[in-house]
């Protein structure tokens, strides 16, 4: 036990003498910027959860050159696919691209068994497709209020930065859900030279996108061009195990993908009955390269 002259405060000195707390706009900061809790849920729940969060965002940080825990492909988020496409073809897999009025194909015991366009049927033992495929097998659960603006500057105060991501806690709004505001720039290679691209999105309250995204659409400053937009939010109710049917959930207002990339990995343990592990020590793993 270190002695008192070393700077040891006794137990009880500490409960009686210091008193440690955050304001509210650092638990908003802390919450919902590094945390990505989406609501204040998260305040009367154990605090394990949290911090795994904030640990993430402090990893992902030191990870990545350029002080951002985030990364963004060139060309858009087009690549993704594209770049599955290819690794897919390279194991075998067929792709039929802009195929109209796809429809699934069901046998008698309800259980899909392809998909038809253009009078051909491709067999497959799974069906893997979005909401608006089957529309009978999913529930509306919300609305997405976004609004897509063209600008020809950076976001004010934000050091001139070509991609930006800024979350309004919904407390600091007055809202029920938080905003989302998400910039990328012709250094991305997804605008003309000198054009940048912003969305301000949120869980629509009301069926009035541009009074309920102005307060994000305020710090973009100037804006040449702006498109509002809604659309709805739905989640499977079927059965995937009854039907091979695996739908996902639509995307939320969010900007960061967290809850698509939990889905899309919900969707792998149930497709596969494995349990994905994206899990990395990023101290051992960055020791690794380094050799």
């Amino acid at each position: 036990m270190p002695s008192k002259g070393s700077g040891y405060i006794p137990q009880t000195s500490f409960y009686d003498d210091y008193k440690y707390g955050l304001d509210d706009d650092t638990v908003d900061f802390i919450g919902h910027a590094l945390a990505l809790h989406k609501d204040d849920n998260y305040l009367d729940q154990p605090a394990m959860d949290f911090v795994k969060r904030v640990k993430l965002y402090a990893e992902s940080l030191a990870r990545f050159q350029g002080g951002s825990p985030y990364i963004y492909p060139l060309y858009g988020l087009g690549e993704l696919p594209q770049a599955f496409a290819r690794l897919s073809a390279v194991y075998g897999g067929t792709y039929m691209l802009s195929k109209p009025e796809c429809k699934v194909e069901f046998d008698r015991d309800g259980k899909a068994f392809g998909v038809t366009s253009e009078g051909e049927t491709a067999k497959c033992k799974k069906v893997v497709c979005d909401p608006s495929y089957l529309p009978n097998k999913v529930k509306k659960v919300g609305k997405v209020a976004r609004a897509i603006c063209i600008m020809s500057h950076p976001i004010p105060n934000t050091h001139d930065a070509h991609s930006v991501q800024v979350i309004l806690p919904q407390k600091q709004l007055g809202r029920k859900s938080d905003m989302y505001l998400f910039c990328c720039s012709y250094s991305h290679n997804v605008a003309p030279k000198g054009k940048f691209i912003a969305f301000v999105t949120t869980e629509a309250e009301t069926d009035n996108p541009e009074v309920e995204l102005k307060p994000g659409i305020e710090l973009l400053g100037p804006v040449d061009e702006i498109l509002f937009d809604t659309y709805d939010r739905y989640e499977p109710t079927n059965q995937s195990s009854v039907d091979n049917c695996f739908v996902s959930t639509s995307y939320d207002p969010t900007t960061h993908f967290e809850s698509t990339v939990k889905d899309v990995i919900s969707m792998y343990n149930q497709i596969t009955g494995k349990t994905l592990d994206l899990t990395v020590d990023l101290s051992a793993a960055s020791a690794a390269a380094e050799e």
